[in-house]
C-alpha cells in the first residue's frame, strides 16, 4: 500500500480525495486566516497537517470502503490524530489540540454523545486511549509517511509518548473555562473551506481576506442624491443614517468602511438585488470575492458560476458578503461553527439595512449581535429610512451613544426634495383598484401589494383575467425556490427597464432595497414603518423633470380590515393607527414622517431573549472548545423551516443532491405545515423531509395554494 495514495480523507462517493491532498488544502487556508487574524501561521500549519491524521487508522479506512458499525467504543478520528502530538514544539502543544479535539464535536454534549470528555468521562480513559490507538505499529508509520511527505519533521512516536500525549488532552479539557477559541474558529473554516472546494483551493485561497476597494463609491456625487455630498470621513468608528428611500444610502455605508464587509438585509430578494448591484463590475473591480448568503443563494449564484463558485459563497474570508442576519445568529446561540464566524467577522466592517423592517424575536436578534460584534472590534453601520425614535436611541446608546456614532441626516431642504408621493385611502379593495384603467392607459408601471400570499394570489388572478394582454408578474414566498428566483430575475430584468403598462402584484418581500421604481401603487395597510418602504418602490428615481420639485406619484392605501384575525402578520391596532397618521389626498411630506412614526411606536418592544444567548457583557458563557447542536431561537426565527414539494417532484428530490433538492422545495410556515389539511400524500423521509403536495395545488405562475382538502374526498 502507498499511504499518499491509498489512504482518503473522503469515501469515493464524496470524492475520494486522498489524505495528504486534504491536510494540504487545510493547511493553506489555515495559513491565509491565521495571518488575518493575528494567530502563527507556523502553528495553524502544523494543526491543519495533524488534524485529520487520524484517518490513517485502519477502522476509519474501512468505514469508507464499506457499511461499518462500531461495537463498543465509537471510533473518533480526531482523537487517533491526538496521539501524534509528541512530533509538535511542547510550546505548541495547547493551541494544536483546540485545533484538532472539536473540530467535529463539542468536547461536552457533543453530538450523540461523542465529545472528548463525553467519552472519557462515560468509559474508561485507558480504554477510550487504546481503542484509538491500535495497532499502533501497523497504521503510525503510514501517518508518519504521510506527515513526512508535507515536509512535517517526523519520527517515530512510541505508544507510551502517544499515551502521555492522550492524558495532556483530558487535562487540558477537563480544565477549560468560560470563553470561546480562535484555533478551533480557525480550524474547522479552513476545513470546511477545503473540503468544499478541494482542488481548488490553492487558487481560491489567494484572495481570501483582501480589503475591497472602495473607489467608485467615493467618486459618485449628485444633488440627487444627497449623501453622496455629505463626507464620510468622520474619525468615529460607527454610523447611524437616517435617509429616504434613493438618498444614497447604499453608497454612503460603503463610503464609511474601511475592511471586509458584511452587508446585512432582511429580505432574500432585496439581498439578491444587492448582490447583482455589487457584481454588475461598476461597483468593484470584477476580481472581487463577493458572496451571497440566505436559504436559497446558491440558486442565485448557479446561473452564472461553476461548483466551486457556489460551494464558495457560505465559507470564510470574502472581500463583500450580502446576507441576513439570521446568518449570523449562530454567533450569539453558540451552535457548531459559531467560533468560525468571530473568526471570519472579526474586526471588520458590518453594516446593518433596516434593522427595523425585523420581527420583534428578530430585532431583539439584531440588537444581540450588534453587542457581539462590538466585542468583536467590529465598526457597525446603521441604515434606516423609517426608524422610530425609541429603537434609534436604543440603537445609538449599544454603539456607544454620540462619542461613537457618526449620526447623519438630511436637512429639512433636503427632506422636502424627497416629497414624492400623494396618499389616497380607500375603505375597501373595490375602489382602489378603480384607478387601474386610466394608469394603464398613461402607460404606468403599477405594483400592488399584499399583506398575504392568499390575498396576492387572488388580486393576480383577477386582474390578469380583467388584463389578458397587460405584462404581469407575481412575486411571494410560496414559490419553488428555483422558480422564485427565475421570478426575481424577470423582475429585475424585465419589469424595471421596460417601457409602457405593467402590473407586478407582490407581498412583502418587495420592502427593502429592491432597486426598482414604478408609477403607482395599490397597498394594503401596513406598520408605518413598513408602509413608507414600499412607498419608496412608487417614485424611486426622483425624475425632476426640470422642476425644483420632483414629480409626485399616487399611492393608494386600502383600509386595514375590521377583524383582528384578518389583519395578520399584523396586529390590527397598529395598522390602525398608521392608517390614522397618513394624509388623505395630499403629498406625504418626508419632515413629517419621523412624527408619524413615533406616534404610532413610543416605545421599543424587543421580545426578550436571554435565555437564548451565550453571551454576556462581552463575555462568552460557554465552556471553551463547547458549541451546541442546535438552538431554540434560531429554530423560531427560521420562519421557513418547513417546506413541501410537489408529488411530481418526489422522485427526483429524493435522488438529488442537497442542490437539486433545493430547487424544488416551497417554503411554507411550520403553522402551516403542521396544522394544515392540505395533502394527503404525507411527507418525504429525504431532505427536510418536506411535506408531498398535489400538484394541482401548485402553479407556475400562482405559486402554492393552500386550499383544505375535503376530508371526506
Amino acid at each position: 500500500m502507498n499511504p499518499l495514495v491509498d489512504i482518503l480523507a473522503k469515501s469515493k462517493k464524496n470524492g475520494g480525495t486522498a489524505l495528504i491532498h486534504h491536510l494540504r488544502h487545510v493547511a493553506t487556508v489555515a495559513e491565509k486566516i491565521a495571518a488575518s487574524s493575528g494567530l502563527d501561521p507556523s502553528v495553524a500549519r502544523i494543526g491543519s497537517y495533524l488534524h485529520d491524521i487520524g484517518k490513517a487508522h485502519p477502522d476509519f479506512q474501512r468505514k469508507l470502503h464499506e457499511r461499518v458499525f462500531d461495537m463498543g467504543i465509537p471510533f473518533r478520528h480526531e482523537f487517533a490524530s491526538l496521539l501524534f502530538l509528541p512530533l509538535v514544539a511542547s510550546t505548541q502543544w495547547e493551541p494544536v489540540i483546540d485545533m484538532i479535539v472539536a473540530h467535529h464535536r463539542s468536547i461536552r454534549k457533543g453530538k450523540k454523545e461523542q465529545g472528548f470528555l463525553d467519552m472519557a468521562n462515560r468509559e474508561d480513559p485507558d480504554e477510550v486511549f487504546e481503542r484509538h490507538a491500535e495497532p499502533w505499529n501497523e497504521w503510525s508509520p503510514h501517518a508518519l509517511t504521510i506527515l513526512n511527505a508535507l515536509a512535517m519533521q517526523t519520527r517515530p512516536v512510541h505508544l507510551d509518548e502517544a499515551k502521555e500525549a492522550f492524558e495532556f488532552v483530558l487535562g487540558h479539557c477537563t480544565a477549560k473555562q468560560h470563553g470561546w477559541s480562535k484555533w478551533k474558529g480557525l480550524l474547522v473554516g479552513a476545513d470546511h473551506f477545503a473540503s468544499a472546494v478541494i482542488n481548488e483551493t490553492e487558487q481560491w485561497s489567494s484572495k481570501l481576506f483582501t480589503v475591497p476597494e472602495f473607489d467608485f463609491f467615493h467618486s459618485r456625487t449628485s444633488e440627487l442624491y444627497p449623501l453622496s455630498l455629505i463626507d464620510a470621513s468622520d474619525t468615529r468608528p460607527h454610523t447611524l443614517v437616517t435617509a429616504p428611500t434613493g438618498a444614497g444610502k447604499t453608497d454612503f455605508l460603503m463610503r464609511r468602511c474601511k475592511g471586509r464587509v458584511f452587508y446585512t438585509l432582511p429580505f432574500q430578494a432585496s439581498i439578491n438585488a444587492m448582490f447583482k448591484r455589487f457584481t454588475d463590475g461598476k461597483c468593484f473591480p470584477s476580481d472581487t470575492d463577493i458572496r451571497l448568503l440566505h436559504a436559497s443563494s446558491r440558486l442565485i449564484v448557479d446561473s452564472q458560476s461553476d461548483y466551486e463558485e457556489r460551494a464558495m459563497q457560505p465559507l470564510v474570508g470574502s472581500a463583500v458578503k450580502v446576507l441576513t442576519p439570521h446568518q449570523l445568529a449562530a454567533l450569539i446561540c453558540g451552535t457548531r461553527g459559531f467560533e468560525t464566524i468571530a473568526v471570519d467577522i472579526e474586526g471588520t466592517d458590518v453594516i446593518l439595512d433596516e434593522i427595523h423592517s425585523y420581527s420583534s424575536t428578530a430585532q431583539a436578534m439584531v440588537l444581540e449581535i450588534i453587542k457581539v460584534l462590538l466585542t468583536l472590534g467590529c465598526r457597525v453601520h446603521v441604515g434606516t429610512a423609517t426608524m422610530p425614535t425609541a429603537l434609534y436611541n436604543t440603537t445609538l446608546e449599544l454603539l456607544g451613544g454620540e462619542k461613537r456614532v457618526y449620526q447623519v441626516r438630511l436637512t429639512k431642504k433636503q427632506l422636502d426634495s424627497f416629497d414624492r408621493h400623494v396618499i389616497y385611502k380607500h375603505r375597501g379593495e373595490q375602489p382602489a383598484f378603480e384607478v387601474l384603467a386610466e394608469a394603464l392607459e398613461r402607460g404606468d408601471k403599477i405594483l400592488v401589494v399584499s399583506n398575504r400570499v392568499d390575498a396576492a394570489q387572488r388580486r393576480f388572478e383577477r386582474l390578469r383575467d380583467l388584463l389578458p394582454t397587460t405584462p404581469m408578474l407575481l412575486l411571494h414566498s410560496r414559490f419553488r425556490r428555483a422558480d422564485r428566483a427565475d421570478l426575481e430575475q424577470r423582475l429585475m430584468n424585465e419589469f424595471e427597464g421596460r417601457r409602457g403598462p405593467c402590473v407586478v402584484v407582490a407581498t412583502q418581500v418587495v420592502e427593502v432595497s429592491l432597486d426598482i421604481s414604478f408609477d403607482l401603487m395599490i397597498t394594503d395597510c401596513a406598520p408605518l414603518d413598513s408602509l413608507i418602504q414600499r412607498f419608496g418602490r412608487v417614485n424611486r428615481r426622483r425624475n425632476m423633470g426640470g422642476r425644483k420639485q420632483p414629480e409626485l406619484k399616487p399611492v393608494h392605501v386600502i383600509a386595514p380590515p375590521k377583524a383582528s384575525q384578518d389583519c395578520l402578520p399584523y396586529q390590527k391596532e397598529i395598522l390602525e393607527a398608521t392608517f390614522g397618521q397618513l394624509p388623505e389626498g395630499t403629498v406625504l411630506k418626508e419632515q413629517a414622517i419621523q412624527k408619524s412614526i413615533d406616534a404610532v411606536y413610543p416605545t421599543v418592544q424587543v421580545q426578550p431573549i436571554d435565555t437564548h444567548l451565550v453571551w454576556r457583557d462581552g463575555e462568552c458563557l460557554l465552556t471553551e472548545l463547547c458549541h451546541y447542536p442546535s438552538a431554540v431561537l434560531m429554530e423560531t426565527l427560521n420562519i421557513e423551516s418547513a417546506s413541501c414539494i410537489r408529488l411530481s417532484d418526489k422522485e427526483e428530490y429524493e435522488s438529488g443532491n442537497f442542490e437539486a433538492r433545493l430547487r424544488l422545495e416551497i417554503p411554507i410556515s411550520q403553522k402551516a405545515a403542521r396544522y394544515g389539511k392540505f395533502t394527503h400524500f404525507g411527507h418525504s423521509d429525504y431532505g427536510t423531509q418536506p411535506l408531498i403536495v398535489p400538484d394541482e395545488s401548485y402553479d407556475s405562475a400562482l405559486g402554492l395554494r393552500l386550499v383544505e382538502i375535503d376530508a371526506f374526498t
